[in-house]
């Protein structure tokens, strides 16, 4: 008897289970979803992909900063959905549960902040995959190339906040300040080939923002960490391949064309990332609107210092 009853119970169990894999109530949130967190005062962009394999789900997550990385609970029914970013990436005494409904092609929700405080939640479609990306040999209205740093002083960008330490210039090079402030463009841009020569200093991190939102990684301190995170690298997303020697104190060069979603990065003449599609924004991203044009932002909010010269921007007209 009890056997049956085993039987039943997990004969009914596998329906369940069966049920809620054919069901398709999920299939409305699979994919990638440019999310903002809404404090009382900030708004924090983030980035959540939702897939689906033979009825179980599993979620990618770039919080507030850092990169993508699996959330261990999501959970959907109807159009009420629920995941959780842990403590331990959040810098918190507690998990961040977010809590949501899907209405029409939009998310919506709300947590408990890091704060303590209610905190509101969005998130709206990311762009979709372009079926047939362009190739950037394929361009050929560019225009003419323009200088974004002139040598002299920091006519062109502004800095993110006031007060020291801050980014200076000297002897016709552009210096971050080290956990400082990140130094942005005033102009903003869509598709684009970007030359910029670094030089990093030992034991130091920044980055390249491409459109304010996806970081290409300048870094020697990084070594330990995964190849998505060492130089030439969009951070957490796609690492260089072939990864060039970790050159600390000396001049390279980066050529950075960004189409659509799609990057090429060139890395002292050797193709590095070779026109791939960029998933999500990164961590650190000024916003998370994919869908406009953005600046170029130079990160000096880590440690240490590098040096940048000969900023070369060249548009798509």
């Amino acid at each position: 008897m009890k056997i049956k009853f085993a039987l039943v119970v997990l004969a009914l169990f596998g329906a369940a289970i069966a049920l809620h894999a054919q069901d398709g109530s999920y299939k409305h949130f699979v994919g990638r979803w440019d999310m903002t967190l809404n404090s009382a005062n900030q708004k924090y962009p983030s980035w959540l992909e939702i897939t689906e394999q033979n009825g179980q789900l599993s979620a990618q997550y770039v919080g507030r900063w850092g990169n993508a990385r699996a959330l261990p609970k999501i959970e959907i029914k109807g159009d009420h959905i629920i995941f959780v970013s842990p403590k331990e990436e959040e810098g918190t005494k507690t998990d961040l549960v977010f809590d949501g409904v899907l209405s029409g092609k939009h998310m919506s929700g709300t947590i408990t902040g890091p704060d303590g405080a209610p905190w509101s939640w969005v998130a709206v479609p990311g762009p979709a995959s372009d079926p047939h990306p362009r190739n950037p040999g394929d361009i050929s209205n560019w225009a003419m190339p323009v200088q974004l740093f002139n040598g002299n002083d920091l006519s062109g960008w502004h800095m993110s906040a006031s007060g020291p330490p801050v980014w200076t210039v000297v002897d016709g090079l552009l210096i971050s300040p080290g956990n400082g402030p990140e130094l942005i463009t005033d102009k903003k841009f869509q598709d684009f080939k970007l030359h910029v020569e670094v030089w990093i200093n030992s034991e130091s991190n920044s980055g390249i923002y491409l459109r304010g939102r996806y970081e290409v990684q300048l870094e020697t301190d990084s070594v330990a960490e995964p190849p998505s995170h060492h130089t030439g690298g969009v951070y957490g997303f796609i690492a260089p391949k072939p990864e060039q020697p970790r050159s600390p104190n000396e001049w390279q060069s980066l050529d950075i064309t960004l189409i659509g979603r799609r990057v090429t990065v060139v890395q002292n003449g050797i193709t590095v990332i070779d026109n791939q599609e960029i998933p999500g924004i990164t961590g650190g991203a000024l916003d998370s609107d994919e869908s406009k044009t953005g600046p170029i932002y130079l990160q000096g909010s880590e440690k240490g210092h590098v040096k940048f010269r000969n900023i070369i921007i060249t548009t798509v007209q």
